[in-house]
């Protein structure tokens, strides 16, 4: 069964953590990125510079046990020739004291050799790790500063972010001392008085077209009145053009001779 104090606790720690996160300042977490990157870097340059150091010393103690080994050889040869110096001359015992020199010399020259083939081969690895350490501080160096240029960048557009932040807590700054709604604003003012101004010519306009439509109403109705008294004029005229013939043919209709029978000629 999980502990209910140590979950609790895990859950305000993690609730702590992000309320910091969200609450930090950037330039401080810039800051301290900026210095984490600087100390990791400086750990990689450490590091290669005590390996570096390693394959020195290495070379300092190679170059050491080869000149003890040349000192070396050089007594033993010294103590041979000796050696048989001594013997020539029939002093036997000096010459075995010479070879019995020689012979020490040969055994530290042996260790001293041994001491060589293990120095040199503790100063190859050595050496591989000291270039394989200056690569990687040379790359720590690039990423330190890519990282430095980036996070410049971001040290500018967190400075450009809150000046951004300050500009919109100075405009809710200066919206908290508007006028009171009641008093009627300039703009208010200005929509009502051009609102009746529009209402205005709208109704002017509409007055001017039904104007308009009455007199076109009028002058249709005096149009109509006109070509109904013409026609009447017309149609007068053409009853009394009728009772004009009419007359004319009673008149002349007792008198006029009746035409010839054309089957009935005249002897």
């Amino acid at each position: 069964m999980p502990n209910p104090f140590r979950k609790g606790w895990k859950y305000l720690t993690s609730s702590l953590d992000a309320k910091i996160e969200e609450n930090a300042d950037p330039q401080i977490q810039i800051n301290q990125a900026v210095e984490a990157a600087k100390k990791q870097h400086q750990q990689v340059s450490e590091q290669a510079a005590t390996l570096i150091g390693q394959q020195r010393q290495l070379e300092m103690k190679l170059n050491r046990l080869l000149e003890d080994q040349e000192r070396i050889q050089s007594q033993a040869r010294q103590a041979l020739t000796l050696a048989d110096k001594a013997r020539s001359s029939g002093e036997e015992t000096t010459a075995t004291e010479y070879e019995q020199a020689a012979e020490v010399l040969a055994a530290q020259l042996v260790s001293v050799e041994q001491q060589i083939d293990d120095t040199r081969t503790m100063h190859q690895n050595a050496q591989a790790a000291a270039e394989q350490a200056k690569n990687q501080q040379k790359e720590s160096e690039a990423r330190l500063q890519q990282q430095l240029s980036e996070l410049e960048q971001l040290r500018s557009q967190a400075v450009q972010a809150d000046m951004q932040q300050k500009a919109t807590e100075a405009l809710d700054s200066t919206r908290q001392f508007r006028a009171d709604d009641s008093t009627p604003t300039l703009d208010s003012v200005r929509d009502k008085i051009e609102r009746r101004y529009a209402n205005a010519l709208g109704a002017q306009e509409l007055v001017r077209d039904n104007l308009s439509e009455n007199i076109a109403n009028v002058e249709a109705i005096e149009k109509d009145m006109r070509a109904s008294a013409r026609l009447d004029q017309i149609r007068a005229e053409l009853d009394g053009g009728s009772s004009t013939s009419t007359d004319r043919k009673q008149i002349t209709g007792g008198t006029e001779d009746k035409p010839e029978n054309p089957g009935n000629p005249q002897p």
